[in-house]
């Protein structure tokens, strides 16, 4: 039987699993693009990128659960990352667990980051027990607000300056979205 570890979470359409090393060249070539980092503040380097996708894997090692790698179901091509993840840097809401994705700018617009992070959720709530899980981006990140909005979130209206930004930069102010275990029940409630 598969450790929990090793369990993936499958959707209707995709696969969050753990890391693997053919994973990192995909990883890097959308850390290192343009348009699929305009809501960072700078391109990742090679050695940057995999350092990445290395702790994403050990800390799924560790604890059986953190940013997954996501791939299609029908051809297990390597997506991007969605999944739960504690920061490391002190936020003004530490400690939290949020949720976060990043994907292939192929595979936008087609709701994918939407359902992986509906399938994170669950477990948040389902299998870790959490009472709430935290998203946060920069204020311009439209399509990630839009992707917090579909899962359920509330905007808290408790606006930060991320530490790891540059004060003055575009990507500084940052937004900060919840969900807690009561609205998720109450909205898986809703759909069925």
């Amino acid at each position: 039987m598969d450790s929990p570890v090793n369990t993936p979470i499958k959707t209707e359409r995709l696969t969050l699993r753990q890391w693997r090393e053919e994973d990192f060249q995909p990883f890097y070539d959308i850390n290192s693009d343009k348009t699929t980092m305009q809501y960072f503040p700078m391109l990742l380097s090679r050695a940057e990128s995999d350092e990445i996708a290395e702790k994403c894997h050990a800390l799924i090692a560790q604890r059986g659960w953190g940013f997954w790698a996501v791939s299609l179901k029908e051809s297990d091509d390597f997506m991007g990352f969605v999944g739960l993840h504690i920061p490391s840097i002190k936020l003004p809401f530490s400690p939290c667990v949020e949720i976060g994705w990043r994907l292939n700018k192929h595979y936008w617009g087609k709701g994918y980051a939407t359902e992986a992070a509906l399938a994170s959720l669950g477990f948040a709530f389902e299998e870790l027990k959490l009472d709430e899980v935290v998203s946060f981006t920069a204020v311009v990140n439209a399509p990630s607000r839009a992707v917090m909005e579909r899962i359920g979130m509330i905007n808290t209206g408790n606006n930060f300056m991320h530490p790891s930004v540059p004060p003055g930069h575009e990507l500084a102010e940052h937004v900060l979205y919840k969900i807690n275990r009561v609205r998720w029940f109450n909205r898986e409630q809703l759909n069925h």
